[in-house]
């Protein structure tokens, strides 16, 4: 196996040698999003990312309590899917901004949610969406990522009903 590394090494040196020490790049393409099909449903249904680009992994993120009167470790502390996904996806876009990025860099994202008591053990798909298409295929930021939702039996936090974590993109400096 170290014979194949310090070969793969050895000619990486002997070609940037040639090339007088010129590292090659591919020229920076666009993000391609293919669409669902239905204009209103915030997400893509696939989207390719050319190479030179540089991609960020933003870690899980649970929403932050919305009504401190409630009973600590309840939904009602929290809100329903639709507060819940609106302050996780507010949270996210403070981590983009502090990355120089915004929503129309994503590319990808993953939902959580936990069953909804008041929907019988339900997840809110709906109003995940309705705090969703706020951010991701609206008219001011009409980039749409490709997502996976999952319905899990719970979250680290007692009453959280969401955690949504992302990928973004933007073209290498």
């Amino acid at each position: 196996m170290k014979t194949k590394t310090a070969g793969a090494a050895l000619l990486l040196t002997i070609g940037t040698t040639l090339l007088g020490g010129c590292a090659l790049q591919a020229p920076v393409g666009e993000v391609t999003r293919i669409s669902l099909g239905d204009p209103k449903f915030p997400i893509a249904a696939a989207v390719t990312v050319p190479a030179g680009h540089t991609t960020s992994y933003l870690s899980g993120n649970l929403p932050d309590v919305a009504n401190p009167a409630a009973a600590k470790g309840s939904v009602e502390a929290y809100g329903n899917t639709e507060t819940q996904t609106a302050s996780v996806l507010k949270k996210l876009g403070d981590t983009l901004a502090k990355l120089g990025l915004g929503y129309g860099d994503v590319v990808s994202a993953t939902v959580f949610l936990v069953g909804d008591p008041a929907k019988n053990g339900d997840i809110d798909f709906a109003g995940m969406n309705a705090a969703f298409s706020k951010v991701f295929g609206s008219e001011t930021q009409p980039n749409k990522p490709s997502r996976s939702t999952v319905k899990v039996a719970g979250l680290v936090i007692p009453g959280a009903l969401v955690e949504i974590d992302l990928i973004a993109v933007h073209p290498a400096k």
